[in-house]
């Protein structure tokens, strides 16, 4: 799986022999774990640029504070920011026509003015998934409507390395345009995603085990792109 944060380092890479890329993130954690977990190693590395995208599982999931969310994400972006690294923050987008989710989406508003305010403090750049309109279409998602599909990765990929000011070779994709759905097929979407995906989901974080490992950052130190 290349994800955005691949894509991004892939361009990056190209034409610098001592490129270096780590990737600490794990997927499902809350922005506490995110801090905890990461900020310290993250600081070790000494990078000249973070990426960081964390508090839309709090928001989603937990329904969280974000004034209190955007607090702690504002001190650890200090943090960061002193070490003279170049800091990359994401806003939330829009899941305004996604069933269920779509209720968040106050929420997530009020945590994205936070984030463009943190930036503004720690002369952080933004990359703005709230304002990117081609994550309205549904191909632009996983069928979980959780996670980014391929083409998804690529748009925010080439989308942040615009916000960088930094010359790329991503080109737009364009998807085919989807068949037009009834409202009874829509309605058949949104139950088999509610069964397959959200309510195991909901049942896997109720059913959680204490003893389970904690899963690992998929690059931790860091390295070439694309081996030795």
């Amino acid at each position: 799986m290349r994800g955005w944060a691949d894509r991004i380092a892939e361009e990056l890479s190209d034409g610098r022999t001592d490129f270096r890329y780590a990737n600490l993130a794990v997927s499902g954690l809350l922005l506490r774990q995110i801090l905890d977990r990461q900020l310290g190693p993250a600081i070790a590395l000494r990078p000249d640029l973070v990426t960081l995208s964390a508090g839309g599982n709090d928001l989603v999931f937990h329904r969280s504070d974000p004034d209190r969310l955007a607090a702690d994400l504002d001190a650890a972006v200090g943090m960061l920011s002193a070490t003279g690294a170049t800091i990359v923050l994401f806003t939330g987008p829009d899941w305004r026509d996604t069933p269920l989710l779509g209720h968040n989406r106050g929420r997530v508003a009020v945590f994205n003015e936070n984030i463009r305010t943190i930036a503004a403090r720690h002369h952080g750049v933004i990359a703005d998934l709230w304002t990117l309109r081609q994550l309205s279409d549904p191909q632009m998602w996983d069928p979980d409507r959780l996670h980014f599909s391929p083409i998804g990765h690529h748009t925010i990929a080439a989308m942040v390395l615009e916000s960088l000011g930094v010359a790329h070779t991503l080109t737009p994709l364009e998807p085919r345009p989807m068949p037009a759905a009834s409202w009874r097929d829509s309605k058949a979407g949104d139950l088999a995603w509610f069964t397959t995906y959200l309510l195991p989901w909901m049942v896997r974080r109720v059913r959680k085990r204490s003893d389970a490992p904690p899963l690992a950052p998929k690059r931790p130190e860091p390295g070439p792109v694309y081996g030795s």
